[in-house]
């Protein structure tokens, strides 16, 4: 006779069970993004996000002292200009709040530094690309987002991430770095970004909606996903050294394909709605926010997940030191 099966046996002890983990979340595996705004003088919490918060760029040195002083290793950037125009020409200015805000943080911190690459928090319009006739023009887009690659990198920025969705932006911004002397710089790329109902709150944080429309002629249809797939493969063959899917908890099925199909690392972005439901339902009494938190970061590293870019880092860490998780 076989011996009785008991799977709860690995369960009793607490010190066993944690011994027998199959998945682990680590300070390590975050990216705290920040925003970084011209036009205030103070920090400013957004108010769909509670505990977020935008920074002036002379206010910043507080909050990287305290990101280093939990363990979190690296930072994702957004800018939010004086200045907006239709070619979102502040996004590639030498003195732009971006490039300034990567020497700030590379001079006074050891944070790796990444900074996403759009032109929708810099242009009149919202958009993230070169308007005509009320249509996005691809390639003229990718012109600037060279300027922008290569603005950053004369910065002195670790990581660029090119968020924008337009065909080709990996390999326009590869060929720009490499003809610069900048052929170890790495690119995330946003590979399966779905245009999703989940960005709101960010919209808010980064001033950076639509005047007009909607994004889903270049976002992907949130129905597919072996559009998905496709994405990365080209993300891939362009140059890409790190490939991303964003939002991360209703596209859990994402992750685990590209896991499955890829074997580059993957980040997965935690998004702003994502972070503000979880918050806003823990704020009510309605859900154990360190429970439901470590549950989410979990499924996302347990799909197949590298890299979480997510706005609890600075709370799990802060729960990590003082022993509660």
């Amino acid at each position: 006779m076989f011996p009785t099966i008991r799977m709860r046996r690995l369960r009793e002890n607490p010190i066993l069970r944690r011994m027998v983990e199959e998945t682990s979340v680590e300070i390590e595996d975050f990216i705290y993004p920040l925003f970084i705004d011209e036009n205030i003088k103070n920090k400013k919490e957004i108010n769909s996000m509670p505990g977020i918060y935008r920074f002036p760029l002379e206010k910043l040195t507080d909050e990287i002292k305290e990101l280093e002083e939990l363990g979190i290793k690296a930072v994702l950037l957004f800018g939010i200009p004086s200045c907006k125009d239709e070619k979102a020409s502040s996004a590639y200015d030498k003195n732009g709040i971006i490039q300034k805000a990567i020497k700030k943080i590379k001079n006074e911190s050891n944070l790796l530094v990444m900074a996403d690459l759009c032109m929708c928090e810099y242009t009149s319009h919202g958009h993230c690309g070169i308007i005509s006739g009320g249509k996005i023009l691809n390639d003229n887009t990718l012109e600037i987002y060279q300027k922008i690659a290569l603005s950053y990198a004369e910065s002195g920025v670790d990581v660029i991430a090119p968020s924008g969705m337009m065909d080709g932006q990996v390999k326009a911004i590869r060929e720009i770095l490499d003809k610069n002397g900048y052929e170890y710089l790495p690119i995330m790329a946003y590979s399966a970004k779905y245009s999703s109902s989940l960005y709101s709150p960010f919209r808010e944080a980064a001033d950076s909606a639509p005047k007009f429309g909607d994004r889903k002629t270049y976002q992907m249809n949130y129905s597919n996903a072996r559009e998905a797939m496709r994405e990365i493969e080209l993300d891939i063959l362009e140059g890409a050294d790190i490939i991303m899917v964003k939002p991360a908890m209703f596209y859990l099925d994402i992750i685990r394909m590209a896991r499955d199909n890829f074997k580059l690392p993957i980040a997965a972005y935690n998004v702003s709605g994502e972070y503000s439901m979880v918050k806003s339902a823990s704020m009510s009494g309605y859900l154990d926010e360190i429970s439901v938190v470590r549950e989410i970061l979990t499924s996302i590293k347990r799909a197949g997940a590298d890299i979480i870019i997510t706005y609890h880092a600075k709370d799990y860490a802060k729960w990590r030191k003082e022993g509660i998780i």
